[in-house]
């Protein structure tokens, strides 16, 4: 029997580095992975399809398929998630202690739409009471000017949202204090020089995250693998069998963790560290499928939908394919 071919997008994580090596293979699939990192998959992968399998903005494809024009369809894995409390910068001059200080100021984000930001203003809806239309939403390129929103938006009501100028960079922007505060997935480099007057919101950003884990349940997801529906459909075995090779690759890489002889990941205390995170999170401490992160997945439709990011709430039963909605157990 001849293999399905089969291209492959995906950052190369330590998650899918088993992928990446051929130490796991897709079954019934001849693959050509692609390691690219995800400004360019996205873009590549929404405005072109050029892979069968890519990793996808969660907030990008959740827009795309509320409105029914997304050529790919989401399985349950999530090579990126990560807390975002530690995703705002703000200017410590302008008296910004706490999240309700946001209000009335000046608030970049590289995209409108970045799953990072959706999540950032989902929690500081639920959690502080601060809304997007508490102040003005100035978008472009984080490092580099010219970016714009990959998918088409029209802000809801009520939002300011505008460009900012040609030719300026977010990063400049919050050094000069020609904005106040930035929401973004990358740090900026003002933030990384260690620029005069440029912080977090909030600096012990692990123990807030931590504390926000335990009362909600929630654990944020960036990212997801989509698979091109029309290769889905010539092959209804692929989601399933997608699914696995990632998982397994996955697990593999919480294995290398705990490894207690010698460290495989470049931290002397990796076994101490997933001990920490097994505490916290369970045995399993990044999670695929739906059951183990349902909670997480239905607070992003609903953060995505009140947001004004999609025509309409999708159920969790619409955003994912079928055949992995739940899986086989021995």
């Amino acid at each position: 029997m001849s293999l399905l071919p089969l291209t492959v997008a995906c950052w190369n994580y330590d998650r899918t580095l088993p992928l990446y090596d051929g130490r796991v293979t897709i079954e019934g699939c001849d693959m050509r992975y692609f390691d690219l990192e995800p400004e360019e998959m996205f873009h590549r992968a929404l405005h072109h399809q050029e892979f069968d399998v890519t990793e996808l903005s969660f907030s990008n494809y959740t827009s795309m398929r509320a409105r029914g024009d997304c050529p790919y369809i989401a399985i349950p894995v999530f090579p990126g998630r990560k807390f975002r409390h530690s995703a705002i910068y703000v200017r410590t001059d302008r008296g910004i202690k706490t999240p309700a200080d946001l209000k009335g100021k000046k608030v970049g984000a590289p995209e409108y739409q970045v799953s990072a930001v959706a999540w950032v203003r989902g929690m500081l809806k639920d959690e502080y009471g601060v809304l997007p239309t508490d102040f003005t939403w100035h978008s472009g390129g984080l490092e580099q000017a010219g970016r714009t929103e990959k998918v088409s938006f029209t802000p809801p009501k009520g939002v300011s949202l505008t460009s900012i100028p040609a030719g300026r960079t977010l990063s400049d922007m919050l050094e000069k204090g020609e904005i106040d505060a930035l929401i973004a997935p990358r740090a900026p480099s003002c933030f990384i020089k260690k620029v005069a007057n440029v912080g977090r919101l909030f600096p012990d950003f692990v123990a807030t995250e931590k504390d926000y884990y335990k009362r909600t349940g929630i654990y944020p997801i960036m990212h997801v693998i989509g698979i091109l529906e029309s290769k889905l459909k010539a092959n209804p075995w692929l989601a399933a069998s997608v699914y696995k090779a990632f998982d397994k690759a996955k697990d593999m890489a919480l294995d290398d963790m705990r490894n207690v002889t010698i460290p495989k990941i470049t931290h002397p205390w990796s076994d101490a560290l997933a001990a920490e995170m097994e505490a916290l999170f369970g045995r399993d401490f990044w999670p695929y499928g739906i059951d183990a992160n349902r909670v997480t997945i239905e607070a992003f439709l609903r953060y995505h939908h009140e947001q004004g990011l999609s025509v309409k709430h999708l159920s969790i039963e619409e955003a994912f394919a079928a055949s992995t909605m739940e899986q086989s157990r021995i």
